[in-house]
């Protein structure tokens, strides 16, 4: 997984770059698909913005959010996106899933009653 970290008027320090790798890690532990993270922070007046793209196999997924702290937007925009991978990944793996049910019916286990034997 590769991550791009990019600032627009606001410069990325260590603290802050060291922030988002750890808070954008817990995403890879849910699914681990993740081919590129583009995270793009922004400074509009009084309100810091964080926005970013992920692209997985299969989609491109993005959110943004905002807030009067850089590291609470970052906090918001990982929830969101940690949201979307989870949804992504039922999905997929649901699609499979009911894939295989079809293959295998459970129609196929029946129980006869005639044939069992009761002990008296």
């Amino acid at each position: 997984m590769r991550i791009n970290i990019s600032g627009h008027h606001v410069e990325v320090t260590h603290p802050l770059r060291e922030y988002v790798l750890s808070k954008f890690d817990r995403l890879e532990r849910h699914f681990d698909q993740i081919t590129n993270i583009d995270v793009t922070l922004v400074v509009e007046k009084a309100i810091q913005k964080a926005e970013a793209s992920i692209h997985v196999s299969g989609a491109d997924l993005f959110a943004n959010a905002k807030n009067q702290d850089m590291y609470a937007a970052i906090d918001g925009l990982a929830d969101k996106l940690d949201r979307q991978i989870i949804k992504h990944k039922e999905k997929t793996h649901g699609k499979h899933h009911r894939d295989s049910v079809k293959q295998h019916p459970l129609e196929a286990v029946s129980i006869d009653d005639d044939a069992m034997e009761y002990d008296d």
